[in-house]
């Protein structure tokens, strides 16, 4: 009997390896564990920062002073200041560093006008698509922020209240109203934070998201939409009153609250904070 003919190319191929089995008791492979670039956590930090008013409106940006504070080297540091930029954040200037966006009055206004018109979709949306277990965790945030509010932690507030807004919008289950939502919103978070600077709305502010979580609850839809809409109003009306005569954005910048900044979360290098960077 002859034995089977084969080819050149049939003898030049590998044998074929059997595949690889999982060691006993160990799950499959779900990809590798990713760790975030450092830059990222530097952005987060000094967003943190910008919304807190540590790095007010129109400041410019101190190189060395930051890398010091942060506990990092210039690269990071920079291509932060590059994703910043990208969200309209900071401002980089040729040959002249970067500073902080600075909205004129007219911007305020237009984005806040734009953001009232987001969250009253996000709430309308939300109450006719909430499950019970995005309520649940929406009530537990909303006490969570009553118990900032009474010990007049205004960080610790607007961190909760931020999330509040955002599982709402989360609930109304559309990924392009979150994606337009969440670049609109990263824009005004600062003027947001200083809306509470007075009692008084911080008070009202309480006030109108305890109806809000009524109204998401009962799943009202109109009073939830309206409930945002004029949330946002009484926002913007807040920050106006802060702005100068002619809307200098310089009247944006804000007294440095006591206390960590909320980038200290964010796993950065140094818990150190600027005092005032120029």
């Amino acid at each position: 009997m002859q034995p089977p003919l084969t080819t050149h190319a049939d003898s030049a191929l590998p044998a074929a390896e059997p595949s690889p089995v999982p060691a006993a008791g160990l799950a499959a492979p779900v990809g590798p564990i990713g760790r975030r670039p450092l830059h990222e956590e530097v952005a987060d930090r000094l967003r943190d920062w910008i919304t807190e008013g540590r790095l007010p409106a129109g400041s410019r940006l101190n190189e060395r002073v930051l890398c010091q504070s942060l506990g990092v080297s210039r690269t990071p540091l920079r291509e932060a200041l590059k994703v910043l930029a990208a969200q309209r954040l900071v401002d980089l200037h040729p040959n002249r560093g970067a500073s902080v966006a600075a909205p004129s009055a007219d911007d305020v206004r237009h984005l806040f006008e734009l953001m009232a018109a987001l969250e009253g979709l996000s709430g309308e949306l939300a109450a006719l698509r909430r499950d019970e277990a995005q309520l649940r965790e929406i009530r537990a945030l909303h006490f969570e922020m009553l118990a900032a509010h009474a010990r007049a932690d205004l960080p610790g507030y607007y961190r909760v209240n931020r999330a509040i807004h955002e599982a709402i919008n989360r609930c109304a289950r559309n990924p392009m109203l979150t994606q337009t939502y969440d670049s609109v919103n990263l824009r005004i978070q600062h003027l947001r934070f200083r809306s509470n600077f007075n009692r008084a709305r911080w008070d009202a502010a309480v006030a109108e998201h305890q109806r809000m979580l009524e109204a998401l609850a009962s799943r009202d839809a109109a009073g939830l939409r309206r409930l945002l809409e004029q949330h946002l109003r009484s926002k913007l009306d807040a920050v106006l009153e802060s702005l100068g005569p002619e809307g200098e954005s310089a009247s944006l910048m804000a007294p440095a609250q006591t206390g960590e900044p909320a980038g200290a979360r964010t796993g950065a290098r140094s818990g150190e904070q600027p005092e005032r960077v120029s």
